[in-house]
């Protein structure tokens, strides 16, 4: 199983979509600033997490929340 994810900074607000298969996990390794590229904007909390039965799906559905309409229902999502 892979997870689609968002986090999003509380620094700055900044959102970050990735996939794994363990999102927990993974908002730990961003937060230890593990991630070249989320390192200066810690700390960062999970907006949205989605499950997909494998990692092409979640490829696509994260290509979708990358895009300009994925990132404004993320948005939406989070006011």
């Amino acid at each position: 199983m892979f997870y689609v994810y968002a986090i999003q900074s509380l620094k700055d607000k900044h959102l970050y979509i990735g996939i794994s298969k363990n999102p927990e996990k993974r908002l730990k390794q961003h937060n230890a600033g593990m991630t070249k590229s989320t390192k200066p904007r810690r700390p960062f909390k999970i907006i949205y997490e989605e499950s997909c039965k494998d990692r092409v799906n979640a490829r696509k559905r994260e290509k979708y929340f990358k895009s300009g309409i994925g990132r404004e229902f993320l948005k939406r999502f989070i006011e």
